[in-house]
């Protein structure tokens, strides 16, 4: 082979490898260029492909108190929720069990007696302007009346130390007229407080103001002169405005104290 077709086939030899690795990049190019344009995204599905990067992040402390930390307020809400709801269920049922309320009963109203002090006649209209506390029982008490006297008498002295004087009267009432003559009663009243109204009256009269007041009187039937008996009764303080109007009534077990207290409330309010 001459010179000059050894430098033919060589050139020619060297053009052929140069189209392969030509031809051979190409395709990787190619590659290239698609895998270029997959990976190239517009603004959004880079925010949406960063979002997925910080998703995948390994689950590290800050995490988990951060975890732990919702999970216990949410858990805390939720069981605050349910108590309130428990609640409210058992206010409606305990509502709804409760029996209906009308206000205050109607005790008390127009009635006039014999006060034992003067023997002239006192009654309810004579107690308008100032709050009084009624009290109905019987001259031979052997016990309960007394007691109950010597609270009112308590109850008196605090609201004059408190309040002041002429503020609140208090009453007694017989429910033992046959006899409760005025005479007794006067002398009666006088072991239990200065301001202590005594009166007295007929059976009739008498049957008629327990009855305003809702007191429950009972003595023994067939009683001779001079039989000695007790009187079973309603052991009650009935609390009066200046009106006459009812206010409260205190049973035997309420302290001096407290009935004090409750109508310095009530004589609060009446003033405001």
């Amino acid at each position: 082979m001459s010179f000059f077709s050894r430098s033919l086939f060589n050139t020619n030899q060297r053009l052929a490898c140069s189209l392969t690795k030509r031809s051979l990049i190409k395709p990787s190019c190619q590659n290239q260029l698609i895998r270029s344009r997959f990976y190239a995204t517009t603004k959004e599905e880079k925010i949406l492909a960063k979002a997925a990067v910080g998703i995948c992040q390994p689950f590290t402390f800050k995490a988990a108190a951060l975890f732990l930390g919702v999970g216990s307020g949410l858990l805390f809400y939720f069981r605050s929720e349910k108590s309130k709801v428990e609640k409210l269920r058992e206010q409606k049922e305990i509502e709804r069990k409760k029996p209906e309320s009308y206000g205050k009963p109607k005790l008390g109203g127009e009635y006039s007696l014999m006060n034992a002090e003067t023997k002239q006649p006192f009654g309810s209209e004579d107690l308008k302007g100032k709050f009084s506390l009624i009290y109905f029982g019987f001259t031979h008490c052997p016990d309960i009346c007394p007691e109950e006297l010597d609270k009112m008498a308590e109850v008196v002295d605090m609201t004059k130390k408190e309040i002041g004087k002429d503020v609140l009267v208090p009453v007694f009432i017989t429910c033992d007229p046959r006899r409760d003559t005025p005479a007794i009663v006067k002398e009666y009243i006088k072991d239990f407080h200065e301001d202590l109204i005594g009166l007295t009256g007929t059976e009739e009269e008498i049957r008629k103001v327990a009855k305003l007041f809702r007191v429950y009187v009972s003595s023994p039937p067939d009683i001779s002169e001079g039989d000695d008996y007790l009187v079973d009764h309603s052991i009650f303080f009935y609390l009066m405005d200046p009106q006459g109007k009812f206010l409260d009534c205190y049973g035997q077990n309420s302290e001096a104290q407290a009935v004090a207290e409750s109508f310095k409330s009530y004589y609060k309010e009446y003033n405001q």
